[in-house]
């Protein structure tokens, strides 16, 4: 591909989602920017939250996994749809009891002002280092395929990015972004479909052959029994994808901000039980693609691995301009897909939770300015990762290390929602910083001392930890008596 076909696919892919922003409408109140006016039709807002979900990381990890890893993942994708069933049954529920747009509003009424700002500032701290690592390393990608050919600076393709993003969201905010998801959608399951039949005539494969290719090839084992002290064995995989799901899409502002724009609880429901299947078969389908890409490069003798393998074989190895074109598509529109909610999700979070802005026409001038402060941020974060960080296995120690900042949110809204303890809200900053270094140190001695990874179930002892520290805090006090949603005074309710 060219660096003159790339930057019109750009252009191309930019316009027609600022024509969709214009399209969906001229408003510009608070109530569409945060929640659509709770108008936002759930299938639409269900097979959207695919393409948000598996980010521009995922696109490429996903498939490339496959040679190291082999069909594991599958084992946290079922866990990930435990997790989504107990969102669907106890988060949302409470969600749409107290009638909040920023869900970490919850935290408010139920503990106190200093722990309803330490989960905020949890989740803007994690979603602004996690989003910009992921568009960090799609501007790479790019970079490589086209962009270093026309010299553009990163610092330049990073803020046309930023522009183009702010751009389509600034006025409808998730009300354009549940209309753009579903075209980023698109783009990216005709990308995978694409590169799986390329694949497959690549490879010579028929329904006669199939089942016998497929047993031949190394990679392709899904469950995992042998070692305990393996990260990959299925009990922490299954346990730590339920997890995961549960504090990385219910207790995040950007997923929830979607469900929580659909016109009632029963409709919520149903897009988290149609997004969850969805999203189940679209990642085996990866998994798929990504057996394929092995086995092609193996009988080709290409050596690229990992994040490398999808875009080399895609855009380099000679399979047609289709295959490239699809990709680049799709790649683009899995980074913006969840690039453009995390801005949204950002603002909003940061305007409630942290600035607590004004009703009005001063809320939305507070609200304008906010947006334009999250998408300056992400444009630094993004910078500081190409040109002082440098080093990509540091950059992914720092997106691990934002990981951690769910933990504290996960032991928060477990001691909110299954107990009626009290703690002191002034301790639940020190409790909240303290318990995530504390989780590294032990997850850290455990495998260099004992050979035991934690892996991803990395979360279930940062959010226990949190919990019962938190719960010590409280010992002393009260315990908690509830108060009705009708009698908050929050400003999201």
């Amino acid at each position: 591909m060219s660096a003159q076909s790339l930057g019109l696919c750009l252009l191309a892919y930019f316009g027609v989602l600022y024509g969709i922003s214009r399209w969906v409408g001229t408003g510009n109140s608070n109530a569409t920017f945060f929640s659509a006016n709770k108008k936002a039709p759930w299938y639409l807002v269900a097979f959207g939250m695919i393409g948000a979900s598996l980010s521009g990381l995922t696109f490429v990890s996903v498939p490339g996994w496959v040679a190291s890893t082999q069909l594991g993942y599958v084992q946290m994708v079922l866990g990930y749809a435990l997790g989504y069933l107990f969102i669907g049954t106890i988060l949302l529920p409470l969600y749409y009891k107290w009638n909040v747009v920023s869900i970490y509003s919850y935290l408010r009424h139920r503990f106190g002002k200093s722990t309803y700002k330490t989960g905020a500032s949890f989740f803007i701290l994690s979603r602004l280092t996690g989003t910009s690592f992921r568009m960090f390393l799609v501007l790479k990608v790019l970079h490589w395929i086209a962009l270093d050919a026309l010299n553009v600076p990163f610092w330049a393709s990073a803020a046309i990015t930023i522009i183009g993003i702010w751009l389509y969201t600034q006025k409808t905010g998730i009300k354009t972004i549940v209309y753009t998801d579903t075209i980023q959608t698109i783009c990216m399951l005709i990308a995978l479909f694409v590169g799986i039949f390329i694949l497959v005539e690549a490879l010579q494969l028929d329904a006669a052959s199939w089942g016998a290719w497929w047993q031949a090839q190394p990679t392709t084992q899904i469950f995992f029994w042998e070692d305990w002290n393996s990260g990959q064995h299925f009990v922490k995989q299954f346990f730590a994808g339920a997890l995961i799901s549960f504090a990385m899409t219910g207790l995040d502002q950007e997923m929830m901000q979607k469900n929580l724009s659909c016109h009632s609880l029963r409709d919520a429901q149903k897009n988290m039980f149609w997004f969850t299947i969805a999203l189940v078969v679209v990642t085996l389908l990866f998994l798929v693609l990504g057996v394929l890409l092995n086995a092609y490069a193996q009988v080709n003798g290409i050596t690229a691995s990992g994040d490398n393998l999808f875009p080399m074989i895609a855009t380099q190895s000679g399979l047609g301009k289709l295959f490239a074109y699809t990709f680049v598509f799709g790649l683009i529109a899995a980074a913006f897909s969840s690039a453009d909610s995390s801005m949204t999700s950002l603002a909003t979070s940061a305007s409630i939770d942290l600035w607590e802005i004004q009703e009005g026409e001063n809320g939305v001038l507070q609200r304008k300015i906010m947006h334009r402060i999250m998408a300056v941020a992400l444009w630094c974060c993004m910078v500081v990762f190409y040109y002082v960080i440098k080093n990509e296995s540091v950059i992914a120690q720092l997106l691990l290390f934002a990981g951690y900042t769910y933990g504290p949110l996960l032991g928060l809204f477990l001691l909110g929602i299954f107990s009626k303890r009290s703690l002191r809200d002034t301790y639940a900053p020190i409790i909240c910083i303290a318990t995530p270094i504390l989780t590294y140190v032990i997850a850290t001695l455990s495998k260099t001392h004992f050979g035991f990874d934690f892996g991803f179930f990395v979360l279930a002892l940062n959010g226990a930890l949190s919990a019962l520290f938190l719960w010590f805090s409280g010992i002393g006090l009260p315990m908690h008596q509830g108060t009705s949603p009708g009698e908050s005074t929050t400003k999201s309710s």
